[in-house]
């Protein structure tokens, strides 16, 4: 295997930040099984870079030899393991033509890393295939969003747009998540096509965007805890919408 070089270590160890992931249309995926999940599908890799103990699950490519230590000063994690890698981001063209069936999902505000590659892995795990997020959310690509997605960011494309200009396009039913909505209960029922909106833990729902809201739902609730975690709250809701 050939060695890393000392400017592919500066380069992977740049791409924690958002700025440079945006320069070069790159950013980092590590773990064992992050890799595997990106190996196998239509992402294009740009390099692996691994210890000489990792087993690489496919021939396509020949992984990049790092040390325990230089791995440890390209990653993110506290506990690096076995392998990293750098993949392109994929130029996705936008379309409001291509949301129109199904559920899409619209996340205003989120800025947890950890919330964002949760609900991404829950979307992917309940078949929806695009996300849309505000702006302002955190980056889909930032290290602790990928490694929280679970290989799950190789399989859900996610837009970041001006959700106002996005809505102006559609001409369907916008569901918000809202503490004073109605109860999703065993007789609610999502649409078949419908938008699903989920705002900040803080600050919800913004005014702005309450004239494209059809209905506000939320989880009934039973004990006393004031609030659910987005990321918690958009699986319950995710998992209501297949019923």
């Amino acid at each position: 295997m050939p060695e890393i070089t000392k400017n592919q270590l500066k380069h992977v160890r740049l791409l924690k930040q958002k700025k440079h992931r945006m320069l070069s249309g790159q950013f980092v995926v590590e773990g064992e099984k992050n890799v595997e999940e990106l190996i196998h599908s239509q992402l294009e890799i740009v390099a692996i870079f691994a210890t000489k103990d990792w087993t690489s699950p496919s021939s396509k490519y020949t992984p990049i030899l790092v040390t325990n230590k230089e791995l440890s000063q390209m990653s993110g994690l506290r506990s690096p393991n076995k392998v990293l890698a750098v993949a392109e981001i994929p130029d996705v063209e936008f379309s409001t033509s291509s949301l129109q069936k199904g559920i899409t999902l619209v996340l205003n505000e989120i800025n947890d890393p950890g919330n964002l590659g949760t609900i991404i892995r829950t979307a992917d795990w309940f078949g929806i295939k695009q996300i849309i997020c505000s702006p302002n959310s955190v980056d889909c690509y930032n290290p602790k969003v990928v490694q929280s997605t679970k290989g799950s960011i190789a399989q859900v494309t996610i837009h970041y747009r001006n959700i106002s200009s996005v809505l102006d396009s559609y001409n369907l039913p916008v569901f918000a998540a809202d503490m004073e909505g109605t109860k999703m209960d065993k007789n609610f029922r999502f649409p078949k096509d419908c938008i699903i909106m989920m705002g900040s833990e803080s600050h919800g729902i913004p005014e702005e965007l309450s004239n494209y809201i059809t209905d506000r739902v939320t989880i009934p609730k039973v004990g006393q805890s004031e609030s659910l975690n987005v990321a918690i709250a958009t699986s319950i809701i995710l998992h209501h919408s297949n019923l």
